[in-house]
């Protein structure tokens, strides 16, 4: 039997596998396809899972479900989330997966017990764009390399600016880890998208330094999103033996900044691609 596979959970944190060594059903979950979702027990680990069907397919409501999953077993427990359609042959490929990596998900887990993420999205005035539109990378000799110049210099200028808002939301929100991107868009503006690790109990003081920021900022346009899943500080882990749904063999896990997901769909909830344990 093939196992979809959700996230990676504490074996501790769900009682009712204490005395069961065969997978049992998480109560009113519902995963992919609505089918219902396990608890597989290996060792001292808990694997969210549901039974999987290769002609299912794997479309963006399969990712919104994938991640409703994730986010109702962080309810009451510390998750390390599987890449969208990432797919275990058959038990013993689920069992040799997790064996082979158990030292780095425990680590994992006891590194992100007790914390949660909150997501940051700041819409930031493009300092460069009216002098952009006089730039011209057309041209010859002279003319063509002081443009380049000139180009190079405004993107020195656009990072400074970013790494500048970037530092001040550190140093206010004074978070145990984030991970920072950030774009340009069509309208002129950057946007930073910034994730902060915190602890869970911290989460109402989060909020309200968003608030007094938010004030104190009139400058930027401040989004704010969470707490979810830890889904940017899942460190890279070892790949192995299994394989995702949309080829049946396994595409490589992202860091933890959540660079790449492959394929690319955004959940609903949150609105951020997950990031993800390889194993």
């Amino acid at each position: 039997m093939a196992w979809y596979a959700y996230c990676i959970s504490e074996k501790q944190a769900f009682p009712e596998l204490a005395r069961h060594r065969k997978p049992i059903p998480l109560e009113s979950v519902l995963g992919v396809s609505g089918n219902q979702v396990f608890l597989y027990p290996a060792s001292d680990l808990a694997i969210v899972v549901s039974e999987h069907n290769p002609a299912e397919n794997m479309n963006q409501k399969a990712g919104v479900d994938h991640a409703r999953v994730i986010t109702d077993c962080f309810k009451h427990a510390t998750v390390l989330p599987f890449r969208f359609g990432t797919v275990f042959q058959d038990d013993e490929s689920l069992r040799k997966s997790i064996r082979s990596n158990q030292r780095q998900f425990q680590s994992n887990l006891e590194r992100l017990h007790g914390k949660t993420e909150m997501h940051l999205k700041i819409h930031v005035d493009d300092c460069c764009r009216e002098l952009d539109k006089h730039i011209s990378l057309e041209g010859v000799g002279k003319e063509y390399l002081s443009n380049l110049r000139e180009s190079a210099t405004r993107q020195r200028e656009r990072q400074t600016r970013a790494r500048a808002v970037s530092f001040q939301m550190h140093r206010m929100f004074s978070p145990l880890d984030e991970e920072v991107s950030c774009r340009l868009t069509e309208s002129g503006k950057m946007i930073l998208d910034i994730a902060h690790l915190i602890d869970r109990k911290c989460v109402e003081r989060y909020q309200n330094k968003f608030t007094t920021t938010s004030a104190m900022m009139r400058e930027c346009q401040l989004q704010i999103s969470g707490p979810w899943p830890p889904y940017h500080f899942v460190h890279r882990l070892t790949r192995g033996a299994h394989a995702p749904a949309a080829q049946h063999a396994p595409a490589p896990a992202s860091a933890p900044a959540v660079a790449a997901m492959a394929p690319a769909l955004k959940p609903a909830t949150p609105q951020l691609e997950p990031a993800l344990v390889s194993v």
